[in-house]
């Protein structure tokens, strides 16, 4: 049966089907086939339980937060103020790139959003200035990565809702490593640059004065995350009503300090997050009756005795599943890889004694690692058409420096659990 699974699953993905039907159809023809009970009867049921958390009123919360930035031009003032502060490096602009896709990472909660945003007002000032295209685009793509880490991230609030993990903790426990991550992208960046001064763009110093006036743009950013996120670990809010708190905020910020919300950008924004919502929950609905008809017919017991009876150690079971999760991560979209494989994988390592916060960062940082990875690394795809002119192998051999980083940082999690289980264990 497990291997069954795993080629169907793998299948039904290769004919190009939306993820959430795929899941579906997988767990129907568990339920089926290797299951004594009539498990589809319980469709409705299950869905109806799946769908009615409050935890989840959070994720369409957290994208219509990233959507009102976005339309309300809040986004190309926050780069340009970041540009008065980092383009004195090695690297000039491509600095702003990754620091702006930090921000955004702490407001919007998609990798995805967060590149495209970063994209759409970065790429012409790359042209414009006459930098490298692959270092330029590369550092977008990964940059928009940190949405899935940096809290509020969506991809941390399925992995909470799906193992019954605490979604506070998991933020803290991302913002650390996502953090050092940011960092080291901009070290890479300089040592790169420095290396190959050709691959960056001219180094530019402002006064002191014009980064001093640019904090009017940096600061509602800066006080929108402490908000949403403080008023979590304060006590004051659950994540559902901090991420509504965000998005009144985000209204304010974008009629004081952008360029406004009119109708029309007010109804992109509840488009976008319409359609980035339905496709999520699509998505968890599914994974929970996978979970539910696997269960079912005892497949998490057979991988058990499986793993027991290979003869691994914990620490190569470890390794075994970071390889999986490499390969994968290759061919299958982020979100559908991770909630195809939450309910098989995270019992298995909670079993053999790993924190189940720990191996939820670990987790997102291999996702994170597979958004700018061909050929199904979404975060290239997002880059190359804010581009719309040079070759995808560009944004891809750029790309190339910070998966590197991201592999490093996995093996910096195995050595130090404490990077993400040290803010967690504090508050």
């Amino acid at each position: 049966m497990i291997w069954t699974v795993g080629l169907s699953l793998l299948g039904l993905m290769a004919l190009s089907l939306p993820v959430g039907i795929v899941l579906f159809l997988l767990g129907i023809g568990v339920g089926e086939f290797y299951s004594a009970f009539p498990l589809l009867r319980g469709l409705g049921q299950l869905i109806w339980s799946s769908s009615a958390s409050s935890t989840l009123i959070a994720i369409p919360l957290f994208v219509l937060l990233g959507e009102i930035l976005v339309r309300g031009g809040v986004a190309e003032r926050t780069y340009g103020a970041l540009d008065t502060w980092l383009s004195w490096l090695p690297g000039g602009l491509v600095h702003a790139n990754i620091a702006t896709a930090t921000m955004f990472s702490a407001t919007s909660g998609s990798s995805v959003a967060t590149a495209a945003t970063v994209a759409t007002v970065a790429m012409p000032q790359a042209e414009r200035l006459n930098y490298d295209p692959r270092l330029f685009s590369g550092a977008i793509a990964a940059g928009g990565t940190l949405g899935i880490l940096i809290p509020p991230s969506i991809n941390l609030i399925v992995y909470g809702f799906l193992t019954e993990t605490s979604i506070p903790q998991l933020f803290s426990a991302g913002l650390l490593p996502g953090l050092l991550m940011a960092l080291a992208f901009i070290a890479v960046t300089v040592v790169i640059c420095v290396l190959r001064p050709a691959l960056g763009g001219p180094s530019r110093r402002f006064t002191w004065s014009a980064r001093a006036a640019s904090l009017v743009q940096l600061g509602p950013i800066v006080l929108l995350f402490g908000v949403v996120i403080g008023s979590i670990y304060a006590g004051w809010a659950t994540p559902t009503e901090s991420a509504a708190i965000g998005v009144v905020m985000a209204a304010v910020i974008a009629v004081l300090f952008g360029t406004g919300l009119n109708r029309a950008a007010m109804t992109e924004a509840l488009r976008g997050t319409i359609r980035i919502s339905a496709m999520i929950m699509l998505v968890v609905a599914g994974a929970s009756f996978l979970n539910f008809a696997m269960t079912a017919a005892g497949l998490g017991r057979q991988l058990t005795q499986l793993i027991e009876g290979s003869g691994l150690t914990p620490f190569g079971t470890l390794l075994l599943v970071i390889g999986l999760y490499f390969v994968l991560g290759f061919f299958i979209e982020t979100l559908s890889l991770m909630v195809a494989t939450i309910p098989i994988v995270v019992p298995i390592m909670a079993g053999l004694g790993y924190d189940k916060v720990w191996f939820g960062i670990l987790m997102i940082v291999l996702i994170e690692m597979a958004l700018i990875t061909p050929p199904v690394g979404l975060n290239l795809f997002v880059v190359q058409g804010a581009r719309r002119s040079g070759s995808i192998n560009q944004v891809i051999m750029g790309a190339i420096p910070f998966v590197l980083v991201m592999i490093c940082m996995i093996a910096a999690l195995i050595a130090v659990p404490g990077l993400a289980l040290w803010l967690p264990s504090i508050l």
